[in-house]
Order: C-alpha cells, then sequence, then structure tokens
C-alpha cells in the first residue's frame, strides 16, 4: 500500500490550539470561530442562557454546569478552502496537564486575553510551554465589549513578561459600551460593527477605507475616538517594526488582534489573517529503529518525520472513555504527522513487539461529543481510535518496517492526595470498572501500598482538587456510582530513580520517616512528603 500524503492536502491543512485562562471566553472564542465555519448555526453560550444552545466543546455534565471546559476537545472545519483543526483546552488550573498535551499534537498557539485583565499567571505557564515546542503565537485581546485596559498597555505587558514584541493587526477604536470597531493596519481599512440583531448572530459591518477621513469621521460619531485613531496609527506607524513572518515562526514576534468573541466583533478578521500567516502542518522528531535482519543490533537514528514522509505515522495525545454515554467505549486521540490514514488499514505501535500489528477499523472525526466516522485523514488532522486498551498517551502509530518513535509527552508531578472507594459493596464491579477507564485516560494517577496486587485500598494523586472531583462526578453520572474521598495530608510526589533496593536501603538507615512508601500502576516505588524542604534534603543525600 502506498500512504505518502498529497501535497495540496499538506498545504491546505491549519492547526491550532487555544490556551487562555479560566473564563476569558476561549469556549466562547472557538464557538465562533466555527459559526464562521460553518459549522455551527448558533454558538451556545456555556452557562446555558434561556434559548441558547449548549455549548458544542464543552459536553460533560460537570462542565456545563460550573461553565468551565476541563477536557481539551477538537473541532474541525472547513473554510475558503482550508481545513482547520481546532484544539479548545481547559485553561483551569488543574487541568493545565490536558492542555500541555493538545499543545504537543498543535502547529500554531492563540492565546486568548481578557483585555481587561491582562496577563494572567496561567498565561505564563503555557506561553513556556509553546516556547518550549517552538510554536508560532498569535495573541488575541478578547472582551472589548466590557472596560479594558489600554492597548499599549497590554502591549508593554506581553513584552515585560514574555520578551515577545508584539505587532498589532487589528487595533481597537474605543471599548466597553463604546467599542465601534478595530483599524486593519495590514490591509489599512477601518472595520465599524452594528450590533447582531438576533443573539449570538454575526455581527454587521461596514468598511471605511482609511484614508477617507470624512466618512470616518461621521461613520464613528465619537470626536474623541476619531482623533484617537488618527494619533494611534501615527504612533504605531513609527514606533512597531515591521511584520515579519520568520521572527513570529521563530516565537520572537507575535501578530496582535482586538476584538470581542461574545458580540462576534473581529473574530472573522482574526481567522482571515490566521490563514494567511499560520503555519502549515511541520515534520516531528521521531526515533526509528531499523528492523533489519542479519545485523546484530537494531541501529537507532533520530530524524525529522516531514508530512511528505512516504509512510504514516501519528502519536497518541490524548485517551478518552465514555463520549457515548450509552455505550462503554474508549478512544485514542491520534494526531497524524506524515502520510495518509485509511479506513482499515495496518499499524505498528511503538511499545508492543517488532511484528505486532493493530487494525485501525473505524476511526472518527471529532466535534465535541459528536463523532463522524472517517475514511481517510491527511497530516495535521486529529482523529479518534477506538483504544483496545493497549494505546497509552505519547504512543506512536506508523505503517513501514522502520519502527518509529515520537519522544513522550512529559506528565506533571501531583501535589494532592486521597484514597477513595465506594461504600456499598454491591457497587464494587462498577467502580473498579469506572476507575479503570478514567485512570487510562490519565485524569488522575493511581497509587496503592507496596505488594498489594489490587485488593487494598486505593490511592489517587492529581495536580488540583478539581481533579477529583471530576472522577466522582463521573463515577457518578457515567457509571452510577457513589463514592467516598479521604485526603491525605502529603503534598508531593516523588519518584524513587533507585528503584526498591535504594528505597529499602534509605529505611533502613531510617532515613524515611514520616514518608509514604507507595507503588504506581507500574509496581514503581513512589515517596510521598509532607512538605517540599523534607524532599530537598533526602534529594540531597
Amino acid at each position: 500500500p502506498y500512504y505518502k500524503a498529497p501535497n495540496q492536502e499538506i498545504d491546505r491543512r491549519r492547526n491550532l490550539a487555544i490556551i487562555s485562562h479560566p473564563d476569558s471566553g476561549k469556549t466562547t472564542m472557538t464557538e465562533k470561530l466555527l459559526l464562521y465555519g460553518g459549522a455551527l448555526q448558533q454558538a451556545g453560550a456555556v452557562r446555558q442562557k434561556a434559548e441558547q444552545r449548549a455549548t458544542q466543546s464543552d459536553f460533560m455534565q460537570m462542565e456545563q454546569e460550573r461553565g468551565i471546559s476541563i477536557s481539551s476537545t477538537v473541532m474541525n472545519f472547513d473554510y475558503q478552502g482550508f481545513r482547520l483543526n481546532i484544539l479548545d483546552t481547559p485553561g483551569h488550573q488543574d487541568f493545565s496537564e490536558d492542555t500541555y498535551r493538545a499543545l504537543a499534537a498543535a502547529d500554531n498557539a492563540i492565546m486568548l486575553l481578557d483585555a481587561a485583565k491582562g496577563l494572567e499567571p496561567q498565561t505564563r505557564k503555557l506561553f513556556e510551554v509553546c516556547r518550549l515546542r517552538g510554536l508560532p503565537l498569535f495573541t488575541f485581546c478578547n472582551k472589548m465589549d466590557r472596560p479594558a485596559l489600554s492597548p499599549y498597555e497590554l502591549m508593554d505587558q506581553i513584552q515585560d513578561e514574555f520578551e515577545l514584541e508584539s505587532f498589532p493587526v487589528l487595533w481597537p477604536i474605543g471599548d466597553g459600551e463604546r467599542f465601534k470597531g478595530v483599524l486593519d493596519r495590514l490591509e489599512n481599512v477601518v472595520h465599524l460593527y452594528q450590533k447582531p440583531t438576533t443573539r449570538g448572530g454575526k455581527a454587521q459591518v461596514v468598511e471605511i477605507p482609511f484614508e477617507d477621513s470624512a466618512k470616518l469621521e461621521e461613520m464613528i460619531a465619537d470626536d474623541e475616538l476619531f482623533e484617537k485613531l488618527m494619533e494611534d496609527k501615527e504612533i504605531l506607524d513609527e514606533l512597531v517594526s515591521p511584520l515579519d513572518m520568520d521572527r513570529v515562526l521563530a516565537g520572537e514576534q507575535t501578530p496582535l488582534f482586538f476584538g470581542s468573541a461574545m458580540t462576534n466583533f473581529g473574530v472573522q478578521l482574526f481567522l482571515d489573517n490566521f490563514l494567511k500567516m499560520g503555519t502549515k502542518p511541520s515534520s516531528r522528531t521521531a526515533v526509528s529503529k531499523g528492523q533489519g535482519k542479519g545485523n546484530d543490533d537494531d541501529g537507532e537514528s533520530s530524524n525529522a518525520i516531514q508530512p511528505e514522509h512516504e509512510e504514516f505515522t501519528g502519536f497518541v495525545f490524548k485517551t478518552q472513555a465514555n463520549l457515548d454515554p450509552k455505550h462503554r467505549d474508549r478512544l485514542a486521540y491520534v494526531r497524524v504527522v506524515s502520510g495518509v490514514y485509511e479506513k482499515g488499514m495496518k499499524v505498528g505501535h511503538s511499545r508492543s513487539k517488532a511484528g505486532k500489528k493493530y487494525n485501525l477499523a473505524q476511526a472518527q472525526a471529532l466535534f465535541g461529543s459528536d463523532r463522524s466516522a472517517v475514511e481517510v485523514a491527511f497530516p495535521g488532522d486529529v482523529i479518534g481510535i477506538n483504544n483496545p486498551g493497549c494505546f497509552a498517551i505519547g504512543d506512536t502509530l506508523f505503517t513501514g518496517s522502520d519502527r518509529v518513535a515520537f519522544p513522550g509527552i512529559p506528565s506533571f508531578s501531583p501535589e494532592k492526595f486521597c484514597y477513595i472507594r465506594a461504600p456499598n459493596p454491591s457497587d464494587y464491579k462498577s467502580f473498579r470498572k469506572g476507575m479503570d477507564q478514567l485512570l487510562d485516560e490519565g485524569a488522575v494517577q493511581a497509587l496503592r501500598q507496596r505488594n498489594d496486587d489490587g485488593g487494598g485500598p486505593l490511592m489517587l494523586a492529581a495536580v488540583g482538587q478539581l481533579q477529583f472531583e471530576v472522577v466522582q462526578a463521573r463515577l457518578r453520572n457515567e457509571y452510577n456510582v457513589d463514592s467516598i474521598m479521604e485526603p491525605l495530608s502529603y503534598t508531593l510526589a516523588r519518584w524513587a530513580d533507585g528503584g526498591w533496593e535504594a528505597v529499602d536501603k534509605a529505611d533502613a538507615d531510617g532515613k524515611l520517616f514520616g514518608i509514604m512508601i507507595v507503588q504506581d500502576r507500574w509496581g514503581r516505588p513512589v515517596l510521598l512528603f509532607r512538605n517540599d524542604w523534607k524532599a530537598a534534603s533526602l534529594a540531597e543525600e
């Protein structure tokens, strides 16, 4: 079989992750992008309002109750001949791991800021990840329909915090009640908005060339804002260095946009600009092991796999259970790196035995919780494949005789611990089943006492408290099981590199007093500490 992907399919793919803080309007932004892509007829807000539809990307019951996104969702649609894949990630602190994994699958990142708040601590963490991954970053200052910081202030914050120069592509005219529209600095056209007549519909726009100042003044109908626009344009043209796409791709400059996703101002302009500037699916570094016959050692070589590579390759960046409440099912989300996915193809798996092949019988395109079968997928696409239970986060799937493995995706060290059990003995089977599936998703990690082969108490470890609540809520909603949690007063976990021998020796020497010794799902020793200094002092020894 011939798996090379056609160039025109690679070139029309654009893949982006939306990152931000809790509540800066990320899910609303995703919805509005989908609205322009024609994928949704009417956008829905997260907390359900009178007749507004439920948001397409927040589909877990708990997400809709709290108005936050908990797991990354993938959306895709066609727009003006391009194919977009949007990864909507949770901004909520405790779910930064999920966000981290979504960024591993993206080629571009868009950072959403609340124009009234500017940068917040969370954005910094996520920005570090983008820089690590070398993703070009686009910045969209949202919520301009509310009182906002001055655009210059926002530019300074980005410069000071990230040493990142911004180039305003869209510049705001007013804010809050007086937000009139934006100046597109690349086209030199002013876009003035009329509020949409129906809720959630598209905004009406009037376009006026910047040169036509008499008409501008009349349409803006606010002398102060008109003067300010004239002055701002002069300042920006003098002070801001020109847009340089090479610098954007190198992470030194970020194109900056202003608008309001809720009232739909500036979203379509952002989308049009992103398609011109964003990068198409890129290559990934991988380690390939030749499975040659006759030579003693399997030669390992590390090389960049281009999207045009002749074989299919992809990696799992997320797994999820029960997208469909009617069936118990498990999906692995795969980002295609090279080649073509075809229904029914056979692939090798980076952690399985050399000759073993898996049949990818059916893949699904994901749209929040709705899915449709996919016959074929190209580099840059994200597909969901049924997970027989052996595909884990970070695994590579490939065709051809050379084993390929992309580097794994890092996970964070947990800081919260608790025991969990089902109070009703009759629920035991469903409880085990539910916990197994949730653990496969990597929502939380499981720990057990040493030498416990599964009969003893189950301990959970997570980055934040909210993850425990999600586990309890999903056990109740999806498996109909009540559970009891008892918090443990440890605040830090460290995996012992020296294995059990080193742990036993330290224990015999009396160095592990007040430290809990447990094992993870793979039987590796984990030490739980009550505070940071204890861990630091032990690490020194």
